[in-house]
C-alpha cells in the first residue's frame, strides 16, 4: 500500500511539473545588438576597441541621439551646442571657450587641453555624463524611447552612468576624419598643387619642424608642448594644474590639424582668429624664454623663430587647407537624427 501512494505521488508531482508554465526568458534575450565595424581609413594606425563595449549599431545610434540631446544637462546644453559639424565639430567664434574639435578621438589617448582625462573615450565620456553634464538619470529612466533603445542596446531596465557614456563613447569614436585632399592625394586619387607640394615639404622637413607634434596621419602627437606662448603665466599654467609637475608648466595638448581651416579661434585660449597669425607666430613670434619651453622650438638656427619667406608662409598655408575634409563635415552619419 504504502509503494502505491509513493507512485502516485512521484506521478502527480510529475503531472503537474509538465503543465508548469515555462519560466520567461532572461532579460538579456531581449538585447538586440547588431555588430558594426567602423571604416578605418588608408594609412591610418590601427584602432583599439575596449572588449566591454564593442562597436553596435544599436549603441552607435544612441550616442548619436545623445550627442544632439539637451537632456544629458539640465540646463539645455548639449555636445553639439559647442561642436558644429560644420566647423569639424569646434566652437565657433561666439562662444567664450575654445574647444579641441570632436574628431579621430579613437586613436586619442589623452583628452581636454591640459589631460584632464585619459584612459580612453569611455572614461572621459563618464565624466562628461558625471561631472561636466551632471546628467539628471531619473529624467532619461523616465523617457519610454530611451528606456526601449538602452533596454535593447544593453539589456539594462535601469539606465545609469556607465550605458549614456559607453554609447556617446561609440558616436565619438565612428568620428573618423581622413578623405580630405591630402588623403586622395596619398591614395593616388588626386595631384597637389605646386604650392600645396612645397608647403607640404616645408612641413614635414626641419624647415617648417611642423611634423614633430602635427605628424602621422592624426596630425597630432597626443602629447603637451610649451611652444612658447608666453613667458609669464597669470593664471591657467597649462598640464601643470592637473600633474602639479614642473615639467608640465605651460604645456597644453596637441591639436589637431585635420580641418583646422574650418576653425576661426586656435591655441588653447583661441587668442589667434586665422591660420595665417599662427604660422605667423611660429615664424617670428614665439617667446624663446618661456619656462619650460619645449626643446623643439629652440631647435639650432631657430632662435629667431622659422624665419620664413611670404612665399613659404603662403604655400605652408597651402598645404594645410588639404586637410579639410568636407565629407566629414557634411556627412549625414554625423548629423542629428
Amino acid at each position: 500500500m504504502k509503494r502505491l501512494l509513493f507512485i502516485l505521488l512521484v506521478a502527480l508531482f510529475a503531472f503537474s511539473a509538465c503543465r508548469r508554465e515555462k519560466p520567461k526568458p532572461p532579460a538579456d534575450s531581449d538585447i538586440k545588438q547588431t555588430p558594426i565595424t567602423l571604416d578605418i581609413p588608408r594609412f591610418f594606425p590601427e584602432m583599439l576597441f575596449p572588449s566591454d563595449n564593442k562597436m553596435t549599431k544599436e549603441r552607435l545610434a544612441l550616442g548619436r541621439k545623445l550627442y544632439y540631446d539637451p537632456i544629458l544637462s539640465n540646463d539645455g546644453r548639449s555636445c553639439s551646442q559647442c561642436h558644429f559639424q560644420s566647423e569639424g565639430f569646434t566652437s565657433d567664434p561666439g562662444f567664450p571657450t575654445t574647444v579641441l574639435p570632436h574628431v579621430n578621438l579613437g586613436w586619442s589617448k589623452n583628452f581636454l587641453w591640459k589631460g584632464r582625462k585619459d584612459q580612453g573615450l569611455e572614461n572621459v565620456m563618464l565624466y562628461e555624463v558625471v561631472e561636466f553634464f551632471q546628467t539628471d538619470l531619473s529624467k532619461i529612466n523616465a523617457d519610454a524611447a530611451y528606456k526601449k533603445a538602452f533596454k535593447e542596446a544593453f539589456g539594462v531596465d535601469e539606465i545609469t552612468s556607465k550605458e549614456i557614456a559607453y554609447s556617446l563613447a561609440q558616436f565619438f569614436r565612428s568620428l573618423i576624419s581622413g578623405n580630405s585632399k591630402y588623403d586622395q592625394y596619398l591614395r593616388n586619387e588626386v595631384a597637389l598643387t605646386q604650392a600645396e607640394m612645397d608647403g607640404m615639404d616645408i612641413f614635414f622637413t626641419e624647415t617648417g619642424d611642423c611634423f614633430h607634434c602635427h605628424g602621422s596621419m592624426l596630425f597630432t602627437d597626443n602629447d603637451f608642448h610649451n611652444i612658447g606662448l608666453d613667458s609669464v603665466f597669470n593664471g591657467s599654467k597649462g598640464r601643470y594644474d592637473v600633474t602639479g609637475n614642473m615639467s608640465d608648466w605651460g604645456t597644453y595638448k596637441t591639436p589637431t590639424l585635420r580641418n583646422a581651416t574650418l576653425r576661426k579661434r586656435f591655441m588653447h585660449d583661441g587668442r589667434f582668429s586665422s591660420l595665417e597669425q599662427v604660422i605667423e607666430f611660429y615664424n617670428s613670434g614665439v617667446h624663446m624664454n618661456s619656462p619650460n619651453i619645449d626643446p623643439l622650438m629652440i631647435l639650432p638656427q631657430k632662435e629667431n623663430g622659422l624665419m620664413l619667406t611670404q612665399e613659404q608662409k603662403d604655400n605652408l598655408l597651402a598645404f594645410l587647407k588639404t586637410l579639410t575634409d568636407e565629407s566629414f563635415t557634411t556627412n549625414p552619419n554625423y548629423s542629428k537624427p
